[in-house]
């Protein structure tokens, strides 16, 4: 099968590489890819946004499957138009994409089908909305934008001034663009957080491994908010009886929720969890594979990546067993200087060989570009520098011994992946 995916971040890298274990995998293109990327797949300059580009792409390429990645093409109808040209594509459809590019969508879905969540309240009104916040009085609290965001669009303000700040940044200043113009404001949970990505064809839900992300920018926890520093996994909180737990109170009645509301979901349908004393509660729902999450589940997957997709696709995932490694898996992630603030590009990177790789660990490529043999930084995350192991402690120090070997100006990395939080 020639497959086109759609994507350029470490995530479809990670894709890119486990589709290319399958015995049945032909060629492998990217639109738009990255430097890391086109040592694995034909990179082809369409951004994955240009739904129609896409599309006229994967006729030209005459492919087998089109795999959409990234949250922007689903909410733009990019797996609605694929298949109403009649091409295969993996991926929910653009009105069951909504439980991600709508946090007030999925809270009021949550509520109504009474799946655990924190407790909220929706904005459009800044004014009404730290009105809310001061009648409340109680911090953290958190402070959602309603769309897409890059991952960046939560922020937890610690006092009044802070909400203030986020409130006017988010609906006024527009940081977010228009996913600022509604806010959800919620009740700030404690406990450990989990990520589970579950495969799922509407019906049928068979959930992966889980992990652990670290999502601030600096040690200890501090720092700014990324799109994720590093991912473990298994994750350590995750017990038999608590992935029990969140099957029977979480995941299936999301699925038949987006049944009832005639938004089937077939794709990869991501749940962030928060363990709290309570119980388990959703903070947020992913339209697809979690990145870095994607990083650490995809290594431990025995069974043919190619074989489960069809599956989806076809609605048959119940004749499927999915298998998975008992080893454990770590990704530290490598930083450009200033991320995830204003960070420069274009800087050589050493330690890798000729296809991006490094001795001990496998190297997902996030943000680089590749020109006359060499690869150069072209993004805020740039490296995923992965390992698995007998343990999470020997596939940490693999992980970290390669990162070692990696240099490149400003180079910043997390020194507590998978150390931090753990117990």
């Amino acid at each position: 099968m020639d497959i086109l995916m759609v994507g350029g971040g470490g995530r479809e890298h990670a894709l890119i590489r486990k589709l290319k274990e399958s015995k049945r995998c032909g060629a492998i293109h990217c639109a738009p890819g990255n430097g890391g990327i086109s040592r694995d797949a034909v990179c082809h300059n369409v951004s994955g946004t240009d739904v129609d580009g896409i599309v006229k792409l994967a006729k030209e390429l005459k492919v087998d499957l089109v795999f959409v990645a990234p949250d922007d093409p689903l909410m733009a109808g990019l797996v609605d138009a694929l298949e109403k040209e009649g091409i295969r594509a993996f991926g929910p459809r653009q009105n069951a994409a909504l439980i991600e590019g709508s946090k007030v969508f999925s809270k009021n879905l949550m509520k109504k089908y009474g799946i655990p969540t924190a407790g909220y309240e929706v904005f459009d009104d800044p004014k009404e909305a730290l009105r809310y916040i001061q009648e409340q009085n109680t911090y953290p609290t958190v402070i959602k934008a309603d769309g897409l965001a890059l991952g960046k669009g939560v922020i937890l303000a610690e006092n009044e001034e802070q909400a203030k700040d986020a409130l006017h940044s988010i609906m006024e200043d527009k940081v977010f663009g228009a996913s600022g113009s509604r806010v959800v404001i919620e009740e700030f949970l404690t406990g450990p957080e989990v990520s589970v990505l579950s495969f799922t064809d509407g019906k049928t839900l068979c959930p992966m491994v889980s992990s652990k992300d670290h999502k601030r920018a600096l040690d200890g926890d501090k720092g700014l908010n990324t799109g994720g520093m590093g991912t473990v996994s298994p994750n350590p909180f995750y017990s038999d009886e608590m992935a029990k737990r969140c099957m029977e109170e979480i995941f299936l009645p999301t699925v038949k929720a987006m049944n009832e509301e005639g938004r089937p979901f077939k794709g990869c349908l991501y749940f962030g969890l928060m363990l709290t004393e309570k119980g388990p509660k959703v903070i947020e729902y992913n339209a697809r594979f979690g990145d870095p999450e994607t990083q650490v589940v995809l290594p431990r997957l025995k069974t043919d990546l190619l074989d489960i997709i069809d599956a989806v696709i076809d609605e048959r995932l119940d004749e499927l067993s999915i298998q998975w490694s008992q080893e454990a898996c770590a990704c530290v992630v490598m930083a450009s200087g200033g991320y995830p603030g204003s960070y420069p590009k274009g800087i050589e990177i050493t330690g890798l060989d000729e296809n991006g790789q490094a001795d001990g660990a496998i190297v997902y490529h996030a943000g680089t570009a590749y020109q006359d043999g060499k690869f150069f930084t072209n993004g805020g995350r740039v490296l995923g520098v992965t390992a698995l192991g007998d343990t999470l402690d020997e596939a940490l120090n693999k992980a970290y011994d390669a990162v070692k070997t990696i240099r490149f100006d400003g180079a910043h990395y997390r020194t507590d992946i998978g150390r931090i939080g753990m117990k």
